[in-house]
């Protein structure tokens, strides 16, 4: 049930590169680490499913507060002030953006992935894994703290 370090190294690839490039923070990797995917009552996750030559899915967890600032940064400056459909939007672009990157760095390493449109979660909760382990890579730069979780394994 241990997951390949291959699989890690190209979503952390992109998350760190997209989140770097709308935040505008150097992004500093924490050590990752098994963790059981819960959630606390002030999280917003990002949802969004692997299939293909790898299965499973990975989510990205940020606070509510750390989620209306990334929104305003997407949306060229304009102050969200709460987690409406425009602002939703944007966080669920966040995610296509890491996903569709991760994509193409796994093409070149000749892995074909498809991912499926992102689901945006809030508040508590608990996700369970019954082929895989989850990996949690905490990120941070600057004041921002997101949490990267990837349990995706072969779809062999």
């Amino acid at each position: 049930m241990s997951i390949n370090v291959e699989y890690i190294n190209p979503f952390l690839k992109a998350a760190t590169s997209i989140i770097k490039d709308i935040c505008q923070v150097d992004i500093t990797v924490g050590k990752p680490y098994i963790k059981q995917a819960e959630f606390s009552s002030d999280s917003v996750v990002i949802m969004i499913g692997v299939t293909g030559e790898m299965r499973g899915q990975v989510m990205i967890a940020l606070s509510y507060e750390k989620s209306l600032e990334i929104a305003s940064k997407m949306m060229a400056g304009f102050n969200v002030t709460e987690l409406d459909a425009m602002s939703l939007s944007a966080i669920s672009e966040l995610g296509n953006m890491i996903m569709g990157n991760a994509a193409t760095i796994l093409s070149t390493k000749g892995i074909g992935i498809d991912i499926t449109p992102p689901a945006i979660f809030r508040g508590n909760m608990t996700v369970s894994h019954a082929h895989t382990q989850n990996i949690c890579i905490p990120l941070s730069g600057g004041d921002i703290t997101i949490e990267l979780d990837v349990a995706v394994k072969d779809a062999n």
